[in-house]
């Protein structure tokens, strides 16, 4: 596997996107893509590839974020790597918590494109996150070493609900949603990220 890169926004490069790409059906992430792919189907809407850089159906730690934004038509991936503020922020939060690369999944609650070609993103709403609901059961059998949840921001965690009644003994941390937007407002929400990131970092330590 290629190593990973070392600063946030790579996949602005063509080439590095291009070189992603082709690991897209990578054995670690193929069940996932498929997954993906069937929710598309069944949605009628796009829904982004899971990064072969992480580590797919090995993952240990699901990063739950709300829904995915404009930068996935450029990419098709949900990505740390992405062009983008948020994506940003969680390549260095991540990396600032010493989580490594290949424990993780970044997913959506609501996994499907929600906002109209060309418009920008809008906040999911409630009756797509109870649609989204039943996909966390087949997300989670393809997650044999899952060991602890980490939904981003108030939309994300309400989601989230459909995966502790299927998982009671999943730990369930939640963070701050990782927006520039958001974590401009103060201080105190980048230190409630890397807490919460350091928490969910003891569960991964603690699990075999």
């Amino acid at each position: 596997m290629p190593d990973s890169p070392d600063a946030p926004k790579s996949l602005r490069d063509p080439a590095l996107l291009e070189a992603r790409r082709a690991m897209a059906d990578a054995d670690h992430v193929k069940p996932l893509r498929a997954l993906a792919q069937r929710i598309a189907g069944e949605r009628g809407a796009a829904v982004p590839d899971p990064d072969p850089l992480d580590g797919g159906v090995g993952a240990r730690l699901l990063l739950l974020l709300e829904t995915p934004g404009p930068s996935i038509g450029r990419t098709g991936f949900v990505s740390r790597d992405n062009a983008t503020g948020t994506a940003a922020n969680l390549f260095r939060f991540l990396a600032e918590a010493g989580i490594a690369r290949r424990d993780t999944l970044i997913w959506n609650a609501v996994p499907w494109v929600i906002h109209a070609p060309g418009a920008r993103n809008r906040a999911p709403r409630r009756s797509e996150a109870t649609a989204a609901a039943p996909y966390f059961a087949p997300l989670l059998a393809l997650l044999p070493r899952l060991a602890v949840v980490v939904p981003a921001g108030r939309f994300a965690q309400a989601a989230a609900a459909p995966l502790s009644r299927l998982r009671p003994d999943l730990p369930v941390i939640p963070i701050p949603h990782p927006s520039p937007t958001y974590v401009c407002t103060s201080p105190a929400v980048r230190e409630r990220i890397l807490a919460g990131l350091a928490q969910a970092a003891v569960h991964l330590a603690a699990a075999p």
